[in-house]
């Protein structure tokens, strides 16, 4: 969610929906040959901005742009026309872009507003990301946009990053106008997802807490355990309320998709999950770019009630990365994992390798390293597979199972997960993190007893990866991966228990044959 990112993501956005063209450099492909996707229809209207100031339950007003369908740029087009939350975000300065994304469904019939939530841009208060009063007062503009005399009453909400995790929040809060949403680069808990990570201090965090909402630096390290103040702020600890439509963006290079796999997981009857690609940010000039046709074909549907327009052929189209690369791009599946997906188990042997088994059992140590830089060789431990003799697709999350002693009363551990080409480089796939008083529960930590083994399950971030014939699937064992996590375990060995009845991964292979 660092502002910078979206920024640059933000203006690559406002190019393509302004003048329909890809920006100076960027790479395309094709979108996933589904009539969803190509759906389209012709503007119709011109684009009217009024700035407004929306009333919430407490006294208090949110400073919002609405944008209504016009037959000139100041005379609102009689009628009634569904409508849009655009954004309901913390990022005030990204507002005339915000704007130049909305025009483009206000250009087709849709009312669409775009609101600074409470504590930024001119809407007074502290800003508390996500918080209930936050929630509250989303619910509020929903409703407030349903009763607008140009308004049919059906409201949809979308948005990207902040907007994304708004986007959901709003759902399971289940405003009575509410018909649909389309979440980009959501989350599911802003504990688990970004915050605290496997319980563990997500470093790179600070610097967007610190220029967006720096009251969180206080306020956050005092909930290091996962209570009602994070609950508060969940999507997935009210998962049974995400009830509506939800048509989930998801990027595979982006670092919140593991909230938004969750997300589907939980309720795949109403959810589709797209994921593509992309890094964090908007898909449009992006490699594999989507576009905006399934856009407007998801809001004709549950907004206008327009039963021709198209869902999406399946439940989840899934772009197999690398891309662009080996991987060989789009796919549709019913289900994630995708049907005939097999699960894996490798070994970590004493001899660094990964393997069905495991061989003899044994004991490899590395030492905790708390600075910012490394890990050196000494603070890691590296288990390769064989080359593979044919293409392997990993498609789901890998899980990793470490056993573990540590000589300090906490240890911290780290799975970072690499394609290693024969000539010995290594591209990372993917990462999963574990503070090991949190193996059972952030809710509940248990004492880290010094010397005593423990069986810690290690969650590794979803990905749909092709591994090309000849390299080898790695596998890096530490204490920190900074800046994911910060390196703020405490100094001392930490011993892992291979081979045998040792520690181990289980891989989700679609396809091909690992080990």
């Amino acid at each position: 969610m660092l502002r910078r990112t979206f920024a640059a993501t933000m203006a690559a956005a406002a190019v393509v929906a302004t003048l329909g063209i890809a920006p100076a450099g960027a790479t395309t492909d094709r979108p996933p040959t589904d009539p969803f996707f190509g759906y389209a229809r012709a503007a119709t209207y011109d684009v009217v901005r009024e700035d407004v100031r929306v009333p919430v339950r407490d006294g208090s007003t949110l400073a919002c742009q609405l944008y209504r369908p016009g037959t000139s740029t100041t005379a609102p087009a009689p009628g009634e026309f569904p409508g849009i939350v655009y954004e309901f975000t913390a990022y005030a300065s990204n507002a005339a872009a915000f704007g130049q994304g909305a025009a483009y469904f206000v250009e087709r019939g849709y009312n669409a507003l775009v609101c600074q939530v409470r504590g930024s841009g001119a809407s007074p208060g502290e800003l508390d990301p996500f918080s209930p009063q936050e929630q509250r007062d989303n619910y509020d503009v929903i409703e407030w946009l349903a009763d607008h005399p140009g308004s049919t009453g059906d409201i949809g909400q979308m948005g990207l990053s902040y907007g994304g995790h708004a986007t959901l929040l709003a759902a399971v809060n289940q405003p009575p106008s509410l018909r649909a949403i389309i979440p980009i680069n959501g989350l599911s808990d802003w504990y688990e997802n970004t915050i605290y990570r496997g319980g563990i201090p997500n470093a790179q965090i600070r610097s967007w807490q610190a220029s967006t909402a720096p009251g969180t630096l206080v306020t956050y390290p005092q909930h290091p355990t996962y209570d009602d103040f994070w609950r508060g702020r969940s999507v997935k600890s009210r998962w049974d309320r995400l009830t509506v439509p939800t048509l989930e963006i998801n990027g595979w290079y982006d670092r919140y998709r593991d909230g938004m796999v969750g997300n589907f997981l939980a309720q795949p009857d109403n959810v589709w999950l797209v994921s593509g690609p992309w890094q964090h940010g908007y898909p449009e000039g992006q490699h594999a770019d989507i576009g905006r046709g399934g856009y407007l074909a998801w809001w004709d549907r549950w907004l206008r009630h327009d039963q021709s327009a198209p869902l999406p052929r399946a439940k989840v189209t899934s772009y197999e990365i690398p891309g662009p690369g080996a991987g060989e791009g789009w796919q549709q599946y019913a289900q994630w994992p995708p049907a005939g997906t097999d699960e894996v188990d490798l070994a970590l042997t004493s001899e660094g390798g990964l393997r069905p088994g495991g061989g003899r059992p044994a004991m490899r140590e590395f030492s905790v390293n708390t600075e910012t830089t490394g890990p050196e060789a000494h603070e890691r431990l590296l288990f390769r597979s064989r080359p593979v003799a044919q293409d392997v697709v990993v498609a789901g999350s890998i899980e990793a199972t470490i056993r573990a002693s540590f000589t300090a009363a906490e240890g911290h551990l780290a799975v970072v997960v690499y394609d290693e080409r024969p000539d010995g480089t290594r591209t990372r796939v993917t990462e999963g993190w574990l503070k090991a008083s949190h193996h059972r529960s952030h809710s509940d930590p248990l004492p880290v007893r010094p010397g005593q083994t423990y069986d810690l399950g290690v969650h590794v971030l979803p990905t749909h990866y092709r591994l090309t014939a000849g390299h080898r699937l790695v596998v890096r064992l530490s204490s920190d991966d900074y800046p994911e996590i910060d390196s703020v375990a405490p100094a001392g060995r930490v011993s892992v228990e291979v081979g045998a009845r040792g520690s181990r991964l289980t891989v989700p292979v679609l396809d091909g044959e690992l080990g």
